[in-house]
C-alpha cells in the first residue's frame, strides 16, 4: 500500500497595518482551531520581500493564501496586487482583499488586478472574526489550492 504525504500545513500570509485587526484575525483562527500557519507583514513593501524570498525573508514558505490590506503605508494593496499577478511565479497565489473600503472603485480595481475576493472588513467584532473564519475555512478546507495536500 502506498504512504500518504503528510498534509502541507496551510500558510497565510496577513498583509496589513492595523495591528488590532491583525490580531482578531489571528484570535479567530486560533479560536476555532483553524490550524493554519500565519505570517504577519505591515505594508506592500515587506510583502513583495517576503513573496519573493528576499533579505531577511530567503527562508519564506510560500503562502497558500494572502489577506491584504488596500490602504497601508509605503506600498499599498493595489500595488502588492498588481505586482503579485503581474508576477508568473506567484500569479497563481489567491488573494483576498480584506480592507475597510466598500467603495465600488476600490471593489472594481481589485477585481480588475485580479483578486480572488474582495470582503470589506464588518465593524462588529465577532462579525468580522466570523467572516475571518469563512475565508481560511474556503481557501483552507474547500478550494484546491496549489502546491497543498490535504
Amino acid at each position: 500500500m502506498a504512504q500518504l504525504s503528510p498534509p502541507t500545513p496551510f500558510e497565510v500570509l496577513i498583509v496589513d497595518d492595523d495591528a488590532g485587526d491583525v490580531m482578531i484575525i489571528e484570535e479567530a483562527l486560533v479560536t476555532h482551531g483553524i490550524g493554519s500557519t500565519l505570517h504577519v507583514v505591515p505594508d506592500g513593501v515587506v510583502a513583495m520581500q517576503f513573496l519573493r524570498r528576499e533579505g531577511e525573508h530567503k527562508d519564506a514558505p510560500r503562502p497558500h493564501l494572502v489577506l491584504l490590506d488596500l490602504n497601508m503605508p509605503r506600498m499599498g494593496g493595489r500595488e502588492v496586487l498588481e505586482e503579485l499577478k503581474a508576477d508568473d511565479e506567484l500569479a497563481s497565489i489567491p488573494v483576498v482583499v480584506l480592507t475597510t473600503s466598500s467603495a465600488d472603485e476600490d471593489i472594481l480595481r481589485s477585481y480588475d488586478l485580479h483578486a480572488n475576493a474582495y470582503v470589506t472588513k464588518p465593524v462588529d467584532f465577532s462579525e468580522f472574526e466570523g467572516v475571518v473564519v469563512q475565508i481560511e475555512s474556503f481557501y483552507g478546507n474547500t478550494a484546491q489550492l496549489p502546491g497543498r495536500r490535504r
